[in-house]
Parts: structure tokens; sequence; C-alpha cells
């Protein structure tokens, strides 16, 4: 950190970023492959969503939010998809966001990441918050992945593996 009150240090770079949350999506990847086809589709504990429909959820926020935060144009919040209960459909729609966050990611300018915005016209924050909360979003239903997982008796991939 510099000492002039008028610098600032940089924590983190927008590359670095990226990595972080590439990693933390080939973890949550991981996690999918995990759940046996029939038990990824149907099994929930208490009431909650099954993990595909949880993917879903993560699948309609990331790619989507990333190409609004570059493009600028309001995207719809859809948290379905045609995968015809086959996790191999979820898997390709997995891998092909990856590949679009990769693409749209690079294109966000460093002096953007404080912009104030407002994600899928209406959670307002800045191009930061809202990248950081599609990260917490997914970490946080990966934890509901790894808890239907262990109830399976499957052990789940090592959360520090990314």
């Amino acid at each position: 950190m510099k000492n002039s009150s008028t610098q600032t240090a940089t924590v983190i770079t927008p590359e670095e970023l990226l990595k972080h949350w590439q990693g933390h999506r080939g973890l949550t990847r991981r996690v999918i492959e995990a759940f046996p086809e029939k038990e990824f589709f149907e099994h929930s504990i208490g009431g909650m969503r099954t993990f595909a429909e949880i993917t879903m959820e993560l699948l309609g926020i990331a790619a989507p939010g990333i190409k609004e935060i570059v493009t600028g144009e309001t995207a719809e919040l859809k948290e379905e998809l045609d995968h015809q209960n086959k996790k191999k459909n979820i898997l390709k729609a997995w891998d092909e966001t990856t590949k679009a966050i990769d693409e749209y990611f690079p294109k966000i300018k460093e002096e953007d990441f404080h912009r104030k915005i407002k994600s899928f016209g209406q959670y307002e924050g800045t191009v930061l918050s809202s990248i950081l909360y599609f990260i917490d979003n997914e970490i946080h239903h990966r934890g509901q992945g790894y808890v239907y997982l262990r109830s399976l008796n499957i052990e789940p991939p090592f959360f520090w593996e990314r």
C-alpha cells in the first residue's frame, strides 16, 4: 500500500478476479458431475430446489449478467433451460456459459468496475458488486449441492481445489 492518501493500491486485478470466478465455476462443475443423473434432477432436502434447478439459476445469472454489464442491454432473468432431464445438456450449457464469461469479462474497462448499474433491470449496485454477487450466489448454492451430495453418501469435491 502506498503512503500518500491520494493514491490507492490495487488489491486484485480484473484478470485475477476472472481467474478467481472461473476457479469457482470449475469447482461447481465438478459438483454437478458428482451427482448421479436421477438425483441431480429429483433429490432435494426440506423443500429446497433440486440441484438441477439451482444450476439453472446460476446459468441464468452468469453469462447474461456479464453480457449485460458489457453491452448495457438489459437482460431478462431466465432460470429455465430445455435440458431434457439430461445432466450432459446442463454441463454443455455450463461450458458455453464459461466461454461467454471469458469472452465478455475482458471487455469491462477497469474504470467501469465502480460504475453504477442495475442488473437484470432491477438489482442496483456497481459492476464490481454485481460480479461479486454472481460469485457469492454460486458459492452459496454450491454449498447446497455439498449438503445434497453428503445426504446421498457421495463425497463432494474438496472446496479448496479451485
